[in-house]
């Protein structure tokens, strides 16, 4: 098995990821730095990465969370700010190498993928795939008409096009929040789609994640996914 693939399936994060880590020389095999994410992991090969010997867990681990803000979307951090890994209170996770899907900023609510499956993962997040989301975003003023045929239309930010699958007032008769599908997963891009046309956004809400919905999942609470989930997810291509 490759170096990046046997660290994803280890649940050190997702395999791009991993591929990045090894080749910035933070994973050790048999105590010595490897650099190359294709090497062929042989039979007795100790991997460790920040001094621990990782391994692949023999069980996968779904867990859906509705991400409250103020919450860092991260498995740890120096700052000691509360991390989404801590709201999973549960002691038999603790067993698991979890690590979030994607990432949310800080100030964003709502849905978040958390697993230790290294491969499903990478197809979630990977461009190729145009996992779809859905975002609710509540605007310091009114989005006008003309503006919402704008970002229909499309435009480039400074990283490259920002295009919608489709956007619309939320709820009819409130033009201060705005429903948008979008399938790409550049740093912020919601937030900086709508500074692009003049307006802040004051709250921020991922209510749709690759089939996933936040039906029945207040704020700050996790759940396991369902197996036909589990198939969903793992089958996105």
């Amino acid at each position: 098995m490759r170096l990046n693939k046997y660290l994803a399936h280890s649940g050190v994060a997702s395999r791009r990821q991993c591929g990045d880590m090894v080749k910035e020389g933070k994973i050790k095999v048999n105590g010595e730095t490897e650099t190359n994410p294709a090497y062929q992991v042989k039979e007795g090969d100790e991997i460790s990465y920040k001094g621990k010997v990782v391994s692949p867990d023999e069980q996968f681990v779904y867990v859906l969370l509705n991400k409250p803000k103020n919450v860092i979307t991260t498995t740890s951090d120096e700052h000691d700010r509360t991390t989404v890994m801590d709201l999973l209170d549960e002691p038999a996770l603790k067993n698991f190498r979890l690590f979030p899907v994607g990432r949310l900023d800080r100030m964003t609510t709502g849905l978040l993928l958390i697993t230790n499956d290294g491969d499903t993962a990478k197809r979630l997040t990977h461009p190729s795939h145009e996992v779809s989301k859905i975002y609710h975003a509540t605007l310091d003023r009114p989005f006008s008409k003309m503006d919402m045929a704008k970002m229909e239309i499309g435009y480039e930010l400074e990283d490259g096009p920002m295009s919608v699958d489709w956007v619309r007032y939320a709820k009819e008769g409130d033009p201060l929040t705005v429903a948008l599908q979008i399938h790409i997963g550049r740093n912020r891009i919601v937030r900086r789609a709508f500074e692009h046309l003049g307006y802040t956004v004051e709250k921020l809400d991922r209510v749709y994640l690759a089939g996933l919905t936040k039906k029945d999942l207040p704020r700050g609470f996790y759940r396991y996914l369902s197996e036909e989930e589990v198939r969903m997810i793992r089958h996105f291509s």
